[in-house]
């Protein structure tokens, strides 16, 4: 007989908010099941209330004015709660320094100075 999968809301619900890790992924398409310790995704380790808040969020592309239509709240509730969320975040670099190569390519090129460049070569350490 086949279990039934736990949902992330149940399983948010027995650890109460405790850090917890996962010892044991089975992938549902062929059974293949890996063992180790795993940590959930940072979006999963939110309460369930903040995990419907972001997924509203993000089916509202970002209005806030959208968010305060659903919620029945005002805007600076909204803007408290993203800020909340996001300190529970870590940031994820969109715009990470250049490569060591690209900082030497630059400055051949003449792009940019020698104090330049060593300075964004000290900033990447």
């Amino acid at each position: 007989m086949r279990e039934q999968a736990m949902d992330w809301q149940e399983l948010t619900n027995l650890t109460r908010g405790q850090p917890f890790v996962v010892e044991r992924v089975r992938l549902a398409g062929n059974g293949v099941a890996i063992e180790g310790e795993f940590e959930p995704p940072q979006l999963a380790q939110l309460s369930v209330e903040d995990q419907v808040f972001v997924t509203a969020f993000v089916r509202c592309h970002g209005s806030i004015k959208e968010m305060e239509r659903i919620f029945g709240v005002s805007y600076p509730t909204i803007k408290s709660r993203l800020n909340r969320i996001t300190q529970m975040l870590d940031f994820v670099e969109t715009d990470p320094a250049p490569s060591r190569a690209d900082v030497i390519d630059r400055l051949r090129r003449g792009e940019i100075t020698a104090q330049q460049a060593l300075s964004e070569l000290e900033s990447r350490t």
